[in-house]
């Protein structure tokens, strides 16, 4: 059953809307979600690797499925699960001549495969469950702001690397040549795109949660001149759709995370029918 807001259009005001607890800790979490996901999503978008967020994404099922089997809590078991996957994924793509899609495909069956086995395992599907699918914007925890507090520092910690990031991005080759480790920054790219995939289950579910990770880098693309500007354009997309999907999911009596990701479809939308593409 989805959880969805139950307050009819016109009754609240901007200023009641936001001095709700859960209120607050959506938007805290939605920020702290549009952040990441405009720090890394320009990365996977610039490296062709927008199937990535999903099959970790959808990987992130078979973790939440085994920390409900297991009765702990669910995102502290995806954390790792999905950043193993993450690690796998990228070591097939750099040991075998498997291209990077086949990797995705075969680690997002795999993943889902023991998700539902895990399930079974439990024998009744709860509501819970269906809040990691869907995402729900009740369920966002202090726990959770914790979660995306920690991996806001580690992002923080990572700002040195982003030049030579940005570097392999658009030059994998020549950037090796200059020495510059690409297979240990891809895992490590690897890994954090996962942690952030897991922070933001609990907004939009694991079933937009590769969006919230794509659309805002690729309508920030739109027209953006350089690669630091689709970085401040992603999280300005990311931030807008945030606090304009929570207000009209409040309002509208409309899923959260659907709301969000509706946005952001909106202004990649718009913006490529009307920004001239760089």
């Amino acid at each position: 059953m989805l959880m969805v807001f139950r307050c009819p259009l016109g009754v609240a005001t901007v200023l009641e809307i936001w001095s709700l607890p859960f209120m607050q800790r959506a938007l805290l979490a939605g920020l702290a979600m549009a952040l990441l996901a405009g720090y890394y999503g320009p990365f996977v978008v610039q490296r062709g690797l927008s199937f990535l967020g999903s099959g970790l994404a959808h990987a992130a099922f078979g973790g939440v499925a085994l920390g409900l089997l297991l009765g702990v809590e669910p995102l502290w078991v995806a954390f790792p699960f999905t950043a193993g996957v993450a690690l796998g994924i990228t070591w097939v793509q750099g040991r075998t001549h498997i291209r990077g899609d086949t990797a995705v495909g075969i680690f997002f069956a795999f993943s889902m495969a023991l998700g539902i086995l895990f399930l079974s395992l439990k024998r009744e599907y709860t509501a819970e469950a269906f809040t990691y699918l869907f995402g729900s914007i009740l369920a966002v925890s202090p726990a959770d702001l914790w979660a995306s507090s920690v991996l806001l520092a580690l992002t923080a910690l990572t700002l040195p690397l982003w030049g030579r990031w940005a570097y392999a991005t658009f030059d994998r080759e020549l950037a090796a040549a200059d020495r510059v480790p690409v297979i240990l920054d891809d895992y490590l790219l690897a890994v954090l795109v996962a942690l952030v995939v897991v922070v933001a289950i609990k907004l939009v579910g694991l079933l937009l949660v590769a969006a919230f990770l794509v659309i805002p880098a690729a309508a920030a693309r739109q027209w953006s001149r350089t690669f630091s500007g689709m970085v401040v354009g992603a999280v300005i997309v990311g931030g807008l759709s945030v606090v304009a999907g929570l207000m009209a999911s409040y309002s509208y009596n409309l899923p959260s995370g659907a709301a969000v990701v509706l946005l952001q479809a909106l202004i990649f939308t718009v913006s490529a029918l009307f920004m001239r593409r760089i």
